[in-house]
């Protein structure tokens, strides 16, 4: 009988060792939390509590696979530890105060499929290693202060279906791959200081049904503003 009652709560106490959040998870989500005043956050994380407690957080089997904090008033830098998440898939942190540079180890999520950092006061460049995010759909950078060129790495991402930067101060080229990606849906690239052929507008054009190419030259255009949004198929 006695073993008979064990075997259950035995099996319960292995399921829970199973699904707990590994320390690296929860290191880098308290990184964050530190960071970033978490303690005046509007909607704050006990750190006492389960991870899978933590507002905002999703947890899929054992692992962080997503943080979602927009208007929370996150105030302060992006940790570089953020990027020892490495099973998440969802970034949003968008309408916050945070500032300071984009971490390099952004690059190390792999399995990102959104990153949201609207409306914060971010500065410096967009790092390269963005580009080696492969299932990155949606990349939302607009209304901040960043600055440079786009790496033109992140024109090959093959699943893009969002990319914008609106409002921002970046210059130089749009990343040409975004031009020909079967999967771009939108593309906001207003209030900056791109420079961009028209050929590049003309494809966009094109895919969003609003130019024939067949029909209609290429007109030279010089410094341009693209907002372009697709039609669905």
């Amino acid at each position: 009988m006695l073993r008979r009652l064990l075997t259950p709560a035995l099996l319960l106490i292995c399921s829970i060792i199973i699904a707990q959040v590994p320390a690296s998870d929860k290191e880098a989500l308290v990184d964050l939390y530190v960071a970033t005043q978490g303690d005046q956050w509007v909607q704050s994380w006990d750190l006492n509590t389960p991870v899978e407690d933590w507002q905002g957080v999703t947890i899929t089997d054992g692992r962080v696979t997503g943080i979602r904090m927009f208007f929370n008033n996150l105030d302060g830098t992006l940790p570089a530890s953020i990027g020892n998440l490495d099973q998440l898939m969802v970034l949003e942190l968008s309408f916050n105060k945070l500032h300071g540079s984009l971490p390099e180890s952004l690059g190390k999520l792999s399995k990102l499929q959104i990153l949201a950092f609207n409306g914060n006061e971010l500065t410096g460049i967009v790092p390269e290693s963005i580009a080696n995010m492969t299932q990155l759909k949606q990349l939302h950078l607009s209304s901040n202060k960043l600055s440079g060129e786009i790496p033109a790495a992140i024109g090959t991402l093959p699943l893009l279906e969002v990319f914008n930067v609106f409002d921002n101060d970046f210059h130089g080229m749009i990343p040409a791959g975004l031009a020909s990606n079967a999967n771009l849906k939108e593309l906001m690239v207003a209030e900056n200081n791109f420079e961009q052929d028209s050929r590049f507008s003309a494809i966009l054009m094109s895919k969003s049904g609003q130019l024939d190419l067949s029909d209609e030259p290429i007109a030279p255009m010089g410094r341009s503003i693209i907002a372009i949004e697709t039609e669905e198929n």
